[in-house]
């Protein structure tokens, strides 16, 4: 079977299950083929496939057209412009999330900054800004190890893991007795309110890790939490920044302002929604 049969084949069968068929099946194909470029694929339509990658393509779509996300299956996902290593047990790095990361980089870029960022997942946080902030240093937090060892592989494989300390902690707890202050507090927390999560999408609430989802019933618990905490552990003029879902951004700096942070602001993604919550403690 030729690149240009495939494609014409799964992509039809992918479109139930993905918003991105086309780009699915290239993805899977690039694996099977030995982890070739996108535009390898392009300009080799009529090549046909041996029986052994068939038969790996053909295990791999299958996973795909059961609802398994396509960064579970080949592995990995891009961030930032930069490659995640993903697997099962981490919350997959999303377009979403670039916005806060872009606006820390913005704000911090000249500067010697202390992060910490609450939430491991993949590291894609973590590893972006210590990659593009030369002068920083990040401690990443996570209450569960598959976050903290796929974040340290993501770590060294760009090449940042002299910059980055990972730590088990439910929040803040293991780093309550240092001395250190810091000059960045950011998170994506868990914001998916709690009568909400049956009706995502079965790629999301069937693989992705729960605990990554759920936050409360409104959404906004781990706001709440880490929000009240961190004022013991930010610098003044100390920058605190979220991710946030689509309608949360007032709900969010409200609980700032309640907690002393000022000069809040908030910054849209590609979607125009307000992404991205940001305050200042003074």
């Amino acid at each position: 079977m030729t690149i240009r049969d495939i494609l014409i084949k799964y992509m039809e069968e992918l479109k139930e299950i993905s918003d991105t068929p086309r780009l699915d099946t290239e993805i899977i194909l690039q694996k099977v083929l030995g982890d070739v470029d996108r535009i390898y694929i392009h300009l080799n339509l009529n090549k046909e496939l041996t029986k052994e990658q068939y038969k790996m393509f053909l295990s791999l779509i299958s996973e795909r057209i059961n609802g398994r996300p396509i960064a579970y299956i080949v592995g990995n996902r891009e961030f930032m412009g930069l490659d995640f290593f993903v697997k099962e047990g981490v919350l997959i790095p999303r377009p979403d999330t670039e916005p806060l990361v872009e606006e820390i980089i913005e704000l911090c870029k000249d500067k010697e900054v202390n992060i910490v960022d609450i939430g491991t997942g993949s590291g894609a946080i973590t590893v972006s800004l210590a990659k593009y902030i030369e002068k920083s240093k990040v401690v990443s937090l996570d209450i569960s190890d598959i976050p903290l060892e796929v974040g340290k592989i993501n770590a060294i494989n760009n090449g940042v893991d002299d910059k980055v300390v990972f730590k088990k902690s439910d929040l803040f707890s293991a780093i309550e007795n240092i001395e250190t202050k810091f000059d960045v507090i950011v998170s994506n927390p868990p914001y998916i309110p709690k009568r909400d999560i049956e009706t995502l999408h079965t790629q999301v609430k069937d693989y992705e890790p729960y605990n990554a989802l759920e936050g409360g019933e409104d959404g906004l618990d781990f706001y709440r939490d880490i929000t009240k905490q961190s004022v013991r552990y930010i610098k003044e003029n100390g920058i605190l920044a979220y991710e946030v879902g689509h309608d949360q951004a007032e709900d969010v700096k409200r609980i700032m302002e309640a907690n002393g942070y000022t000069n809040i602001y908030t910054k849209k993604d590609i979607q125009g929604i307000d992404r991205v919550v940001i305050g200042y403690k003074l």
